[in-house]
Protein backbone atom coordinates (compact mmCIF):
# COMPACT_ATOMS: atom_id res chain seq x y z
CA UNK A 1 0.00 0.00 0.00
CA UNK A 2 1.13 3.35 -1.01
CA UNK A 3 1.78 5.77 1.69
CA UNK A 4 1.65 9.67 1.53
CA UNK A 5 5.47 9.78 2.12
CA UNK A 6 5.60 7.46 -1.18
CA UNK A 7 3.76 9.81 -3.45
CA UNK A 8 5.53 12.49 -2.42
CA UNK A 9 9.09 11.15 -3.62
CA UNK A 10 7.38 10.15 -7.08
CA UNK A 11 5.89 13.68 -7.31
CA UNK A 12 9.35 14.67 -6.70
CA UNK A 13 11.08 13.16 -8.89
CA UNK A 14 8.81 13.99 -11.85
CA UNK A 15 9.17 18.13 -10.48
CA UNK A 16 12.80 17.57 -10.60
CA UNK A 17 12.49 15.97 -14.37
CA UNK A 18 10.18 18.82 -15.51
CA UNK A 19 12.16 21.74 -14.96
CA UNK A 20 14.61 20.00 -17.66
CA UNK A 21 12.25 19.01 -20.10
CA UNK A 22 11.37 22.54 -20.05
CA UNK A 23 14.37 24.61 -20.58
CA UNK A 24 16.05 22.46 -23.38
CA UNK A 25 12.98 22.53 -25.56
CA UNK A 26 13.62 24.35 -28.74
CA UNK A 27 11.91 27.97 -30.02
CA UNK A 28 10.46 25.68 -32.57
CA UNK A 29 8.50 23.47 -29.95
CA UNK A 30 6.50 26.38 -28.29
CA UNK A 31 3.28 24.38 -28.09
CA UNK A 32 5.31 21.38 -26.25
CA UNK A 33 7.10 23.75 -23.58
CA UNK A 34 3.68 25.46 -22.50
CA UNK A 35 2.19 21.98 -21.91
CA UNK A 36 5.54 20.84 -19.88
CA UNK A 37 5.03 24.12 -18.23
CA UNK A 38 1.25 23.35 -17.43
CA UNK A 39 1.97 20.33 -16.54
CA UNK A 40 4.71 21.51 -13.60
CA UNK A 41 2.37 23.38 -12.27
CA UNK A 42 -0.22 20.50 -12.20
CA UNK A 43 2.48 18.63 -10.18
CA UNK A 44 3.17 21.76 -8.20
CA UNK A 45 -0.31 21.67 -7.02
CA UNK A 46 -0.63 18.70 -6.13
CA UNK A 47 2.51 18.58 -3.88
CA UNK A 48 1.11 21.75 -2.11
CA UNK A 49 -1.89 19.33 -1.72
CA UNK A 50 0.73 16.37 -0.43
CA UNK A 51 2.57 19.53 1.98
CA UNK A 52 -0.76 20.61 3.57
CA UNK A 53 -1.35 16.83 4.27
CA UNK A 54 2.37 16.50 5.68
CA UNK A 55 2.68 20.19 7.11
CA UNK A 56 5.33 20.79 4.75
CA UNK A 57 5.33 24.69 3.08
CA UNK A 58 3.53 25.27 -0.60
CA UNK A 59 5.63 24.51 -3.79
CA UNK A 60 5.11 26.40 -7.15
CA UNK A 61 6.56 25.02 -10.34
CA UNK A 62 8.77 28.15 -10.31
CA UNK A 63 10.41 27.33 -7.34
CA UNK A 64 10.56 23.96 -7.67
CA UNK A 65 13.90 22.30 -7.26
CA UNK A 66 16.10 21.75 -10.08
CA UNK A 67 18.07 19.00 -11.47
CA UNK A 68 21.59 19.42 -13.77
CA UNK A 69 19.54 20.20 -17.50
CA UNK A 70 20.00 17.12 -20.13
CA UNK A 71 20.27 17.89 -23.33
CA UNK A 72 17.25 16.51 -25.69
CA UNK A 73 16.52 16.96 -28.94
CA UNK A 74 12.75 15.64 -30.93
CA UNK A 75 13.79 12.60 -32.24
CA UNK A 76 11.28 11.22 -34.53
CA UNK A 77 9.67 7.67 -33.57
CA UNK A 78 7.28 5.10 -35.02
CA UNK A 79 4.17 4.42 -33.76
CA UNK A 80 2.28 1.11 -34.43
CA UNK A 81 -0.52 -0.89 -33.42
CA UNK A 82 -0.67 -4.28 -33.56
CA UNK A 83 -3.54 -4.31 -35.84
CA UNK A 84 -2.50 -2.01 -38.45
CA UNK A 85 0.62 -2.17 -40.42
CA UNK A 86 0.91 1.66 -41.70
CA UNK A 87 3.84 3.69 -39.15
CA UNK A 88 2.90 7.13 -37.90
CA UNK A 89 5.30 9.69 -37.54
CA UNK A 90 5.17 10.82 -34.38
CA UNK A 91 8.17 13.33 -32.46
CA UNK A 92 8.88 13.30 -28.78
CA UNK A 93 11.63 14.36 -26.73
CA UNK A 94 14.15 11.96 -26.08
CA UNK A 95 17.56 11.88 -24.58
CA UNK A 96 20.21 11.43 -27.19
CA UNK A 97 23.47 9.49 -25.76
CA UNK A 98 25.99 11.88 -24.61
CA UNK A 99 28.07 11.89 -27.38
CA UNK A 100 25.84 12.95 -29.46
CA UNK A 101 24.27 15.34 -27.71
CA UNK A 102 25.43 18.49 -29.80
CA UNK A 103 24.54 16.44 -33.04
CA UNK A 104 21.39 17.13 -34.73
CA UNK A 105 18.63 13.82 -35.58
CA UNK A 106 19.84 13.55 -38.92
CA UNK A 107 23.46 13.24 -38.34
CA UNK A 108 22.64 11.40 -35.36
CA UNK A 109 21.16 8.34 -37.53
CA UNK A 110 24.19 8.55 -40.04
CA UNK A 111 26.32 8.11 -37.07
CA UNK A 112 24.81 5.45 -35.61
CA UNK A 113 23.99 3.93 -39.56
CA UNK A 114 27.51 4.35 -40.23
CA UNK A 115 29.02 2.96 -37.20
CA UNK A 116 30.20 0.11 -39.57
CA UNK A 117 32.21 3.25 -41.56
CA UNK A 118 30.14 2.23 -44.70
CA UNK A 119 30.82 5.09 -47.19
CA UNK A 120 27.99 5.47 -50.02
CA UNK A 121 28.38 7.26 -53.35
CA UNK A 122 25.81 7.68 -55.98
CA UNK A 123 26.62 6.74 -59.12
CA UNK A 124 24.78 5.16 -62.18
CA UNK A 125 21.84 5.67 -60.99
CA UNK A 126 22.26 3.80 -57.82
CA UNK A 127 24.25 3.82 -54.42
CA UNK A 128 27.55 2.32 -54.52
CA UNK A 129 28.28 0.69 -50.72
CA UNK A 130 32.12 0.64 -49.60
CA UNK A 131 33.21 -0.83 -46.74
CA UNK A 132 35.57 2.12 -44.35
CA UNK A 133 38.72 0.28 -45.04
CA UNK A 134 37.99 -0.37 -48.74
CA UNK A 135 38.19 -4.07 -48.49
CA UNK A 136 34.44 -4.84 -49.49
CA UNK A 137 32.26 -2.84 -52.52
CA UNK A 138 28.62 -3.95 -53.41
CA UNK A 139 25.95 -2.23 -55.66
CA UNK A 140 22.44 -3.31 -57.45
CA UNK A 141 22.20 -3.26 -61.38
CA UNK A 142 19.01 -3.46 -63.58
CA UNK A 143 17.85 -2.68 -66.70
CA UNK A 144 14.51 -2.15 -67.96
CA UNK A 145 13.84 -1.56 -72.48
CA UNK A 146 10.49 -1.70 -73.75
CA UNK A 147 9.72 -1.13 -77.60
CA UNK A 148 6.85 -0.86 -79.41
CA UNK A 149 6.80 -1.42 -83.75
CA UNK A 150 4.57 -0.98 -86.59
CA UNK A 151 5.44 -2.45 -89.87
CA UNK A 152 3.70 -1.49 -93.13
CA UNK A 153 3.86 -2.21 -96.56
CA UNK A 154 4.88 -5.74 -97.01
CA UNK A 155 2.59 -7.60 -99.83
CA UNK A 156 1.73 -10.26 -96.99
CA UNK A 157 -0.92 -8.79 -94.27
CA UNK A 158 0.18 -11.24 -91.81
CA UNK A 159 3.59 -8.93 -91.60
CA UNK A 160 1.40 -5.44 -91.37
CA UNK A 161 1.30 -5.97 -87.41
CA UNK A 162 2.24 -3.81 -84.69
CA UNK A 163 3.46 -4.81 -81.38
CA UNK A 164 5.04 -4.50 -77.98
CA UNK A 165 7.67 -6.09 -75.95
CA UNK A 166 10.21 -5.81 -73.17
CA UNK A 167 13.84 -6.14 -74.81
CA UNK A 168 15.06 -6.13 -70.99
CA UNK A 169 13.67 -6.03 -67.83
CA UNK A 170 17.11 -7.04 -65.84
CA UNK A 171 18.10 -7.12 -62.12
CA UNK A 172 21.60 -8.11 -60.62
CA UNK A 173 24.07 -7.45 -57.97
CA UNK A 174 27.90 -7.04 -58.03
CA UNK A 175 31.05 -6.74 -55.95
CA UNK A 176 33.77 -7.31 -55.44
CA UNK A 177 36.41 -8.36 -52.06
CA UNK A 178 39.58 -6.79 -51.99
CA UNK A 179 41.27 -5.44 -54.63
CA UNK A 180 41.23 -8.87 -56.76
CA UNK A 181 37.87 -10.69 -56.13
CA UNK A 182 34.57 -9.58 -57.88
CA UNK A 183 31.06 -10.90 -58.88
CA UNK A 184 28.27 -10.58 -61.19
CA UNK A 185 25.06 -12.11 -61.04
CA UNK A 186 21.90 -11.20 -63.24
CA UNK A 187 18.50 -12.08 -64.37
CA UNK A 188 16.48 -11.59 -66.86
CA UNK A 189 12.48 -11.21 -66.83
CA UNK A 190 11.65 -10.42 -70.29
CA UNK A 191 8.88 -12.68 -71.78
CA UNK A 192 7.23 -13.40 -68.35
CA UNK A 193 10.20 -16.00 -67.86
CA UNK A 194 13.08 -15.75 -65.30
CA UNK A 195 16.10 -16.52 -67.34
CA UNK A 196 19.91 -16.66 -65.45
CA UNK A 197 22.19 -13.97 -67.89
CA UNK A 198 25.66 -12.64 -66.52
CA UNK A 199 26.54 -15.14 -63.44
CA UNK A 200 30.31 -15.37 -62.21
CA UNK A 201 33.64 -14.84 -60.13
CA UNK A 202 36.44 -13.18 -61.27
CA UNK A 203 39.97 -12.26 -60.05
CA UNK A 204 42.03 -9.68 -61.51
CA UNK A 205 45.64 -8.15 -60.78
CA UNK A 206 48.12 -6.44 -62.51
CA UNK A 207 51.62 -7.48 -64.50
CA UNK A 208 53.77 -4.43 -64.98
CA UNK A 209 51.65 -1.68 -67.29
CA UNK A 210 49.15 -4.50 -67.96
CA UNK A 211 45.78 -5.72 -66.52
CA UNK A 212 44.43 -9.22 -66.66
CA UNK A 213 41.48 -10.65 -65.23
CA UNK A 214 39.88 -14.38 -65.30
CA UNK A 215 36.12 -15.37 -64.83
CA UNK A 216 34.18 -18.31 -64.35
CA UNK A 217 30.37 -18.75 -64.70
CA UNK A 218 27.60 -18.09 -66.99
CA UNK A 219 29.54 -14.92 -69.53
CA UNK A 220 28.39 -13.20 -71.95
CA UNK A 221 29.93 -13.57 -75.56
CA UNK A 222 33.13 -11.40 -76.81
CA UNK A 223 32.29 -11.31 -79.99
CA UNK A 224 31.74 -8.66 -82.68
CA UNK A 225 31.59 -5.30 -81.94
CA UNK A 226 28.20 -4.97 -81.03
CA UNK A 227 27.92 -8.57 -80.28
CA UNK A 228 30.08 -7.49 -77.22
CA UNK A 229 28.25 -4.98 -75.96
CA UNK A 230 25.17 -5.60 -73.30
CA UNK A 231 21.48 -5.10 -74.85
CA UNK A 232 21.60 -1.03 -73.59
CA UNK A 233 24.88 -0.65 -75.44
CA UNK A 234 24.02 -0.65 -79.53
CA UNK A 235 23.34 3.16 -80.61
CA UNK A 236 19.92 0.94 -82.32
CA UNK A 237 17.13 -0.67 -81.04
CA UNK A 238 18.41 -3.43 -82.34
CA UNK A 239 22.16 -5.42 -82.67
CA UNK A 240 23.14 -6.11 -86.44
CA UNK A 241 22.99 -8.81 -88.23
CA UNK A 242 26.56 -9.94 -87.61
CA UNK A 243 26.40 -10.00 -83.67
CA UNK A 244 22.74 -11.50 -84.09
CA UNK A 245 23.36 -14.41 -86.90
CA UNK A 246 27.35 -15.10 -86.88
CA UNK A 247 27.02 -16.56 -83.62
CA UNK A 248 27.74 -19.99 -81.91
CA UNK A 249 24.57 -21.99 -82.16
CA UNK A 250 24.46 -21.82 -77.95
CA UNK A 251 23.51 -18.14 -78.33
CA UNK A 252 25.48 -15.26 -76.59
CA UNK A 253 26.09 -17.21 -73.23
CA UNK A 254 27.55 -19.82 -72.00
CA UNK A 255 28.98 -21.92 -68.92
CA UNK A 256 32.88 -21.45 -68.92
CA UNK A 257 35.98 -19.54 -68.50
CA UNK A 258 37.67 -16.76 -69.49
CA UNK A 259 40.76 -15.08 -69.12
CA UNK A 260 41.38 -11.05 -70.67
CA UNK A 261 44.55 -9.35 -70.75
CA UNK A 262 44.35 -5.27 -70.88
CA UNK A 263 46.66 -2.76 -72.26
CA UNK A 264 46.54 0.75 -72.86
CA UNK A 265 45.36 0.75 -76.08
CA UNK A 266 43.61 -2.82 -76.90
CA UNK A 267 42.69 -5.86 -75.26
CA UNK A 268 42.42 -9.69 -75.75
CA UNK A 269 40.36 -12.71 -74.28
CA UNK A 270 39.63 -16.32 -75.06
CA UNK A 271 36.80 -18.29 -73.73
CA UNK A 272 36.31 -21.55 -73.32
CA UNK A 273 32.53 -22.69 -72.55
CA UNK A 274 29.99 -25.41 -72.48
CA UNK A 275 26.33 -24.49 -72.57
CA UNK A 276 24.34 -21.56 -71.01
CA UNK A 277 23.76 -22.31 -67.21
CA UNK A 278 19.90 -22.96 -68.66
CA UNK A 279 20.84 -25.63 -71.24
CA UNK A 280 18.93 -29.05 -70.69
CA UNK A 281 21.47 -31.63 -68.56
CA UNK A 282 19.98 -34.77 -69.97
CA UNK A 283 22.87 -34.93 -72.68
CA UNK A 284 26.38 -33.61 -72.94
CA UNK A 285 27.37 -29.81 -73.20
CA UNK A 286 28.41 -28.47 -76.57
CA UNK A 287 32.42 -27.15 -76.57
CA UNK A 288 33.30 -23.48 -77.79
CA UNK A 289 36.42 -21.80 -77.84
CA UNK A 290 35.94 -18.23 -78.86
CA UNK A 291 38.43 -15.22 -79.05
CA UNK A 292 38.47 -11.71 -79.59
CA UNK A 293 40.91 -8.89 -79.76
CA UNK A 294 40.66 -5.32 -80.40
CA UNK A 295 43.81 -2.69 -80.87
CA UNK A 296 43.47 1.43 -80.56
CA UNK A 297 46.32 2.79 -82.66
CA UNK A 298 45.53 6.50 -82.58
CA UNK A 299 44.15 7.00 -79.30
CA UNK A 300 43.67 10.89 -78.49
CA UNK A 301 41.10 12.91 -75.78
CA UNK A 302 39.00 13.37 -79.24
CA UNK A 303 39.65 10.54 -81.73
CA UNK A 304 39.45 6.71 -81.47
CA UNK A 305 40.75 4.28 -84.52
CA UNK A 306 39.34 0.94 -83.52
CA UNK A 307 40.63 -2.77 -85.24
CA UNK A 308 39.39 -6.07 -84.26
CA UNK A 309 39.34 -9.74 -85.42
CA UNK A 310 37.35 -12.59 -83.65
CA UNK A 311 36.94 -16.05 -83.95
CA UNK A 312 35.02 -19.20 -82.86
CA UNK A 313 34.81 -23.10 -83.24
CA UNK A 314 31.97 -25.17 -81.86
CA UNK A 315 31.63 -28.85 -81.53
CA UNK A 316 27.71 -29.76 -80.93
CA UNK A 317 26.58 -32.37 -78.76
CA UNK A 318 25.52 -35.17 -79.88
CA UNK A 319 21.10 -35.32 -80.42
CA UNK A 320 19.79 -33.82 -84.11
CA UNK A 321 22.02 -30.49 -84.12
CA UNK A 322 19.85 -28.43 -85.40
CA UNK A 323 20.96 -25.45 -86.83
CA UNK A 324 17.63 -23.44 -87.93
CA UNK A 325 18.36 -19.56 -88.08
CA UNK A 326 15.65 -17.16 -88.25
CA UNK A 327 17.03 -13.88 -87.96
CA UNK A 328 15.69 -10.48 -87.36
CA UNK A 329 15.71 -8.05 -90.57
CA UNK A 330 13.26 -5.23 -89.57
CA UNK A 331 12.43 -5.21 -85.89
CA UNK A 332 12.73 -7.31 -83.02
CA UNK A 333 9.10 -7.59 -81.67
CA UNK A 334 7.84 -8.64 -85.39
CA UNK A 335 7.87 -12.50 -85.17
CA UNK A 336 6.70 -12.86 -89.01
CA UNK A 337 10.07 -10.45 -90.07
CA UNK A 338 12.90 -12.63 -90.49
CA UNK A 339 15.09 -14.19 -92.72
CA UNK A 340 15.12 -17.42 -92.58
CA UNK A 341 17.25 -20.64 -93.48
CA UNK A 342 14.75 -23.33 -93.76
CA UNK A 343 14.54 -26.32 -91.15
CA UNK A 344 18.34 -27.64 -91.06
CA UNK A 345 18.85 -30.30 -88.63
CA UNK A 346 22.40 -32.73 -88.61
CA UNK A 347 24.76 -30.19 -87.62
CA UNK A 348 28.06 -31.49 -86.18
CA UNK A 349 29.85 -27.89 -85.40
CA UNK A 350 29.61 -24.57 -86.52
CA UNK A 351 32.88 -22.27 -87.22
CA UNK A 352 32.47 -18.42 -87.40
CA UNK A 353 35.07 -15.37 -87.66
CA UNK A 354 34.68 -11.92 -88.05
CA UNK A 355 36.75 -8.19 -88.52
CA UNK A 356 35.98 -4.34 -86.91
CA UNK A 357 36.99 -1.39 -87.91
CA UNK A 358 36.02 2.17 -87.35
CA UNK A 359 36.70 4.57 -84.63
CA UNK A 360 35.44 8.49 -83.92
CA UNK A 361 36.56 12.00 -84.55
CA UNK A 362 34.85 14.35 -82.16
CA UNK A 363 31.09 13.77 -82.09
CA UNK A 364 30.59 11.68 -85.19
CA UNK A 365 31.32 7.54 -85.00
CA UNK A 366 31.56 5.16 -87.90
CA UNK A 367 31.91 1.24 -87.36
CA UNK A 368 32.22 -1.31 -89.73
CA UNK A 369 31.88 -5.00 -89.03
CA UNK A 370 32.12 -8.03 -91.77
CA UNK A 371 31.43 -11.89 -90.67
CA UNK A 372 31.21 -15.17 -91.87
CA UNK A 373 30.29 -18.71 -90.04
CA UNK A 374 30.29 -22.29 -91.87
CA UNK A 375 27.75 -25.16 -90.18
CA UNK A 376 29.26 -28.20 -90.53
CA UNK A 377 27.00 -30.68 -91.05
CA UNK A 378 26.83 -34.64 -91.11
CA UNK A 379 26.13 -37.67 -93.90
CA UNK A 380 28.32 -35.39 -96.14
CA UNK A 381 26.43 -32.42 -97.25
CA UNK A 382 28.19 -29.14 -97.85
CA UNK A 383 28.61 -26.38 -95.18
CA UNK A 384 25.75 -24.02 -94.35
CA UNK A 385 27.44 -21.08 -95.12
CA UNK A 386 25.67 -17.42 -93.23
CA UNK A 387 27.53 -14.05 -94.39
CA UNK A 388 26.75 -10.90 -93.06
CA UNK A 389 28.22 -6.87 -92.80
CA UNK A 390 26.80 -3.99 -91.48
CA UNK A 391 27.84 -0.10 -92.08
CA UNK A 392 26.88 2.21 -89.36
CA UNK A 393 27.60 6.07 -88.56
CA UNK A 394 26.41 8.41 -85.77
CA UNK A 395 26.78 12.17 -84.94
CA UNK A 396 26.08 13.96 -81.28
CA UNK A 397 24.30 17.57 -82.26
CA UNK A 398 25.03 17.96 -78.63
CA UNK A 399 28.71 17.50 -79.29
CA UNK A 400 28.55 14.42 -76.80
CA UNK A 401 32.11 12.29 -77.73
CA UNK A 402 30.76 8.78 -78.62
CA UNK A 403 30.72 6.13 -75.93
CA UNK A 404 33.73 3.97 -76.38
CA UNK A 405 34.37 2.34 -74.33
CA UNK A 406 38.38 1.62 -75.20
CA UNK A 407 39.03 -1.26 -72.39
CA UNK A 408 36.84 -3.72 -74.14
CA UNK A 409 36.68 -2.17 -78.13
CA UNK A 410 32.94 -1.68 -77.82
CA UNK A 411 29.95 0.68 -77.13
CA UNK A 412 28.80 1.55 -73.54
CA UNK A 413 26.51 4.53 -72.02
CA UNK A 414 27.33 7.81 -72.93
CA UNK A 415 28.32 10.65 -70.94
CA UNK A 416 25.57 13.34 -71.04
CA UNK A 417 26.88 16.81 -70.66
CA UNK A 418 24.34 18.65 -69.73
CA UNK A 419 21.44 16.13 -68.33
CA UNK A 420 17.78 17.12 -68.85
CA UNK A 421 17.20 16.68 -65.02
CA UNK A 422 19.79 19.40 -64.43
CA UNK A 423 18.05 21.78 -66.77
CA UNK A 424 19.95 21.03 -70.09
CA UNK A 425 18.35 18.97 -73.47
CA UNK A 426 20.63 15.82 -72.46
CA UNK A 427 21.96 14.30 -75.45
CA UNK A 428 20.79 14.41 -79.21
CA UNK A 429 22.48 11.49 -81.59
CA UNK A 430 21.26 10.98 -85.02
CA UNK A 431 22.16 7.66 -86.46
CA UNK A 432 22.14 5.40 -89.92
CA UNK A 433 23.05 1.37 -90.38
CA UNK A 434 22.81 -0.65 -93.77
CA UNK A 435 23.63 -4.26 -92.88
CA UNK A 436 22.98 -7.61 -95.37
CA UNK A 437 22.61 -11.03 -94.27
CA UNK A 438 22.97 -14.16 -96.74
CA UNK A 439 21.84 -17.57 -96.53
CA UNK A 440 21.92 -18.37 -99.75
CA UNK A 441 24.51 -21.56 -99.64
CA UNK A 442 21.40 -24.04 -98.94
CA UNK A 443 18.69 -24.56 -101.19
CA UNK A 444 16.18 -23.53 -98.58
CA UNK A 445 18.19 -20.39 -97.49
CA UNK A 446 17.19 -16.86 -97.51
CA UNK A 447 18.37 -13.29 -97.87
CA UNK A 448 18.01 -9.87 -96.81
CA UNK A 449 18.96 -6.17 -96.44
CA UNK A 450 17.57 -3.40 -94.20
CA UNK A 451 18.70 0.86 -94.10
CA UNK A 452 17.54 2.26 -90.79
CA UNK A 453 17.71 6.27 -90.13
CA UNK A 454 17.21 6.99 -86.57
CA UNK A 455 17.50 9.55 -83.21
CA UNK A 456 18.43 8.89 -80.07
CA UNK A 457 17.94 11.04 -76.98
CA UNK A 458 19.78 10.34 -73.71
CA UNK A 459 18.02 12.13 -71.27
CA UNK A 460 20.98 11.46 -68.73
CA UNK A 461 23.72 8.92 -68.50
CA UNK A 462 21.13 6.55 -67.44
CA UNK A 463 17.69 7.03 -69.43
CA UNK A 464 17.50 7.54 -73.15
CA UNK A 465 14.43 7.65 -75.53
CA UNK A 466 15.13 5.88 -79.41
CA UNK A 467 13.16 6.21 -82.17
CA UNK A 468 14.13 4.25 -85.79
CA UNK A 469 12.55 3.70 -89.06
CA UNK A 470 13.66 0.96 -91.10
CA UNK A 471 13.43 0.30 -94.53
CA UNK A 472 13.79 -4.21 -95.34
CA UNK A 473 13.94 -6.38 -97.74
CA UNK A 474 13.58 -10.29 -97.93
CA UNK A 475 13.70 -13.30 -100.49
CA UNK A 476 13.00 -16.69 -98.88
CA UNK A 477 13.00 -19.68 -99.78
CA UNK A 478 11.30 -21.69 -97.39
CA UNK A 479 8.77 -21.01 -94.57
CA UNK A 480 5.21 -18.53 -94.93
CA UNK A 481 6.73 -15.65 -96.47
CA UNK A 482 8.72 -17.07 -99.70
CA UNK A 483 10.15 -14.36 -101.99
CA UNK A 484 10.71 -10.69 -102.42
CA UNK A 485 8.64 -8.94 -100.08
CA UNK A 486 9.97 -5.19 -99.14
CA UNK A 487 8.43 -2.75 -96.68
CA UNK A 488 8.60 -0.12 -93.61
CA UNK A 489 8.84 -0.61 -89.78
CA UNK A 490 9.13 2.56 -87.48
CA UNK A 491 9.92 1.51 -83.68
CA UNK A 492 10.57 3.50 -80.53
CA UNK A 493 11.83 2.57 -77.07
CA UNK A 494 12.78 3.62 -73.68
CA UNK A 495 15.53 2.68 -71.74
CA UNK A 496 16.67 2.45 -68.28
CA UNK A 497 20.22 1.22 -66.76
CA UNK A 498 21.63 1.61 -63.86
Amino acid sequence: MKTPFHAGVAIAALIFATPALAQSVSPDQAELAALVRAQANEIAALRNRLDKIEGGAPTTAAHAPTAAPMRQVPVATRLQTANDDSAVESFAPQILPPGLADQTVDQARAAALNSAGVKTEWRGGLPIFRSADGTFLFKMRGRIINHANSTFGSRYDARNITTTGARALRIGIEGAVGPHFFYQFENDFADNLSDVGTMFVGWRDDIGKMSYDVRAGNMFNDRSFEGSGGSDAPPFLERNVVATAIIPQRGFYGMGIMPRLFWSTGHASVTVSGDSVDASQLVGDSRTVLARAHWNPIKTDRAILHLGLWGFDEKLAAGPGSLTRNTVIGGRFNGTLRVSSGTLVGGTGTTGYGAEVGGYVGPLWVMAEAGQRHARLNADRPDFVSKAWSLSTGFFLTGELPPYNPRLGTFAQPKVLRPVFNGGPGAIELTARYENIDYASLATGGKGWAATAGTNWYLDSVIRLQFNVIRWHTDNRAGAYIGNDSGETVTGGVGVTF
